[in-house]
């Protein structure tokens, strides 16, 4: 099997990558904080001190970063995968930035004779340790059909979304789908408990309706109990990605803009330090005037 090399091993990184060491692959991992890595060293993966040195250790090189610039660090930066001298010549990353920044960084390294793939994962981390992500990926279609293995070991769903970039495009669609979602849902719901229904019979209304999914479910699961994961939400920041491209292409996207400018309420106000329904909950707690404290 093949070794590979693994980019950034924080909350969903170290999930995927321990999926990757169960299904058999031998993993050679870096990250800039150190101590994230040791759970996957115990499980007998190998640590290198920059991009550079994983990529002359192993035969493939995955990524999942936290923004932008750790992306265009991690592949053109000093210490990158462009000043690697021999071993690894695919990179698939997974982080969640936009399409751009990939496009740039594979353009980038192409002149050093590497094949960039892109791909985005969607999950949060409990699913990412489960093995379970839905995953996207896009550009060389020969290397998607190649690594299927590589992915399965990783995601329940994976899925070829056309050319370079696109499924960094496809996170962010996801992203600005599940916000206003959220929020429409929390909405609603607010709505009716003001007039006299419980949270619990809505959420009971919309088991048994058309608008019933896992995701519904999910969503007012945490409604009910009010138990607010305390997670930094990575819906804003995708949304983000998502309206600037929306600006560049002249694509009026008026509900997600305004899901945008919900979430800043709640980041302008303290209350952003949740998962994306306590944040949704937050919001609505301060518009209804029911936020207790």
């Amino acid at each position: 099997m093949k070794t590979l090399g693994f980019i950034g091993t924080g909350g969903m990184g170290s999930g995927m990558a321990a999926n990757l060491i169960k299904a058999g692959y031998t993993l050679v991992v870096t990250d800039l904080n150190r101590a994230q890595a040791k759970g996957l060293e115990g499980q007998g993966a190998t640590f290198k001190d920059s991009p550079r040195a994983v990529a002359e250790a192993c035969d493939l090189v995955l990524s999942m970063l936290p923004t932008n610039e750790a992306v265009r660090a991690v592949s053109v930066g000093p210490g990158g995968l462009a000043e690697a001298t021999s071993g690894a010549r695919v990179w698939i990353d997974f982080s969640s930035i936009d399409k751009q920044t990939i496009v740039a960084a594979a353009d980038a390294l192409s002149g050093k004779g590497w094949t960039t793939v892109d791909a985005s994962a969607g999950g949060v981390e409990e699913v990412a340790a489960a093995g379970e992500l839905a995953l996207w990926l896009s550009g060389d279609k020969a290397l998607f059909d190649e690594h299927q293995p590589i992915f399965k070991a990783m995601g329940k769903s994976v899925l070829h979304v056309g050319e370079l970039g696109n499924a960094k495009m496809v996170k962010n669609a996801m992203a600005m789908l599940a916000a206003v979602q959220h929020l429409s849902i929390v909405e609603v719901g607010s709505w009716l408990k003001k007039g006299g229904l419980d949270d619990a019979t809505f959420r009971t209304v919309l088991k048994n309706s058309q608008q019933d999914s896992i995701a519904t479910q999910r969503i007012m699961d945490v409604v009910v109990s009010g138990k607010y994961k305390p997670r930094k939400s990575w819906m804003p920041k995708d949304i983000g990605f998502g309206l600037d491209m929306a600006r560049e292409m002249e694509t009026p996207m008026p509900f997600v803009s305004l899901a945008s400018q919900m979430f800043a309420i709640a980041q302008a106000i303290g209350e952003d330090g949740y998962e994306a329904t306590g944040l949704a909950c937050k919001v609505y707690e301060v518009i209804n005037g029911t936020k207790k404290g």
